[in-house]
């Protein structure tokens, strides 16, 4: 059974940093990128940022560029998202998620096949 877990969110003042954790267990894929994803009240899922497990790309959406760094530590089967700079904007439940097969971007919830529970960042001004 496939199981993605996040943590690691909390509330931060502007300025501040979080790391976010996805781990995850029950894969049997080749290939897949893990994605993470955030939805703020009233909006849409987005996708920030994803890594694949072929080469290590990633993509960062233009909102985050600069200030989010993605990770994977694959002994640990955990993927972090290092958020520096918090704005009061990236206030959001986070989610992470795994698209099975080639990476594609930018992230789409479409393509992602499951996804963990949601960690909440809240970012004050």
């Amino acid at each position: 059974e496939v199981q993605l877990v996040e943590s690691g969110g909390g509330l931060v003042q502007a300025g501040g940093s979080l790391r976010l954790s996805c781990t995850y267990s029950g894969f049997t894929f080749n290939d897949y990128a893990i994605g993470w994803f955030r939805q703020a009240p009233g909006k849409e899922r987005e996708g920030i940022s994803c890594i694949s497990s072929s080469d290590g790309t990633t993509y960062y959406a233009d909102s985050v560029k600069g200030r989010f760094t993605i990770s994977s530590d694959n002994a640990k089967n955990t993927v972090y998202l290092q958020m520096d700079y918090l704005k009061p904007e990236d206030t959001a439940v986070y989610y992470c998620g795994v698209d099975v097969g080639v990476m594609w971007v930018p992230p789409a919830v479409g393509l992602y096949d499951y996804w963990g529970q949601g960690t909440q960042v809240t970012v004050s001004s």
